[in-house]
C-alpha cells in the first residue's frame, strides 16, 4: 500500500478465503494504517472492510498444521523457509510443536532477507528498494496509488538510491543502526540484527554508489567488526 509520493505506507499479505473475501494481515502496529487508506476508496463500491483481532502463531520447519478455529493456515511462501503462519482469534501452538519466541523467527526472517514494517520498512522507504517489488507489484493490472516513482526506478538500470542486503559476521553483534562503512565512507546502515551461535546476521540499507562491495565494517560508538555483504 503505497502514498501518492510513491513510498510506503504498509506492506501486506493477501490470502483469498473466498469468492470476494480476502484476508490481508501486515505486521502487528500498521493495521490501523491499512484500513485508513483502503477505506479512503469505498465512494460508490460494493466492498466493506472489517478489522480483525487476530492473532498470528509461525510454526518453523513445517507446513502440515493443524489450521485454528475460525482462522486460515498460510505457507511462508519464501525461498530458505520452511513454515506456516497461523492466523485467527485464539492462534496457538500446535501440540507437539515447542515455544522458542521471537529471537528463533528473526533468526529465519532475517538470514532469508524479509523485511520487516518498522524496521526496513517505513513511511520513508522506497519500495525498491527492497528488493520486493517483482512479488509486490504488477505493471500489467491497471493505475495505483503510487506507481509513477515504482514505474520510474524500475526503468532505471541504477535502481533505488539504497537496496536491501543481507549482512553476517562472526565478531561482535553490532546495534541495529549502527554504519556500514569502507575507509572514511558511510556506505549503509543496518537495520535489523539477531545474535547467532556463530556470530550474528543484520538486514540493512547498502548506497547505490557502493553496490559491488561485499565486505565492509559495521561501525558503532564503542566497536567495530567486520561483515559480509548479500543482496537480498
Amino acid at each position: 500500500v503505497l502514498q501518492p509520493t510513491g513510498k510506503v505506507d504498509a506492506w501486506l499479505r493477501i490470502t483469498r478465503r473466498g469468492e470476494g473475501d480476502y484476508l490481508l494481515d501486515v505486521d502487528g502496529g500498521f493495521g490501523g494504517v491499512v484500513e485508513s487508506r483502503l477505506r479512503r476508496f469505498l465512494l460508490r463500491t460494493d466492498c466493506a472492510v472489517e478489522s480483525l483481532d487476530w492473532e498470528v502463531v509461525t510454526v518453523l520447519g513445517s507446513v502440515d498444521a493443524e489450521t485454528p478455529v475460525d482462522g486460515i493456515a498460510v505457507i511462508v511462501d519464501w525461498e530458505g523457509i520452511t513454515a506456516v503462519d497461523l492466523l485467527g482469534p485464539a492462534a496457538s501452538l500446535p501440540d507437539a510443536a515447542g515455544e522458542s519466541g521471537t529471537e528463533a523467527w528473526e533468526v529465519e526472517r532475517i538470514g532469508a532477507g524479509i523485511p520487516a514494517m518498522g524496521s526496513e520498512v517505513d513511511a520513508d522507504t522506497i519500495p525498491n528498494a527492497t528488493g520486493q517489488v517483482g512479488r509486490s507489484v504488477s505493471f500489467t493490472k491497471g493505475c495505483y496509488t503510487g506507481q509513477e516513482l515504482v514505474a520510474r526506478i524500475d526503468s532505471r538500470t541504477a535502481g533505488a538510491p539504497t537496496r536491501l542486503v543481507r549482512v553476517s559476521g562472526t565478531g561482535p553483534v553490532p546495534p541495529t543502526g549502527a554504519d556500514l562503512g569502507v575507509k572514511d565512507d558511510v556506505v549503509g546502515t543496518l537495520t535489523s540484527v539477531v545474535a547467532t551461535h556463530d556470530g550474528f546476521l543484520a538486514l540493512g540499507y547498502r548506497k547505490r554508489s557502493a553496490v559491488d562491495l561485499d565486505v565492509a565494517e559495521a561501525r558503532w560508538e564503542d566497536g567495530a567488526t567486520e561483515v559480509r555483504l548479500e543482496t537480498t
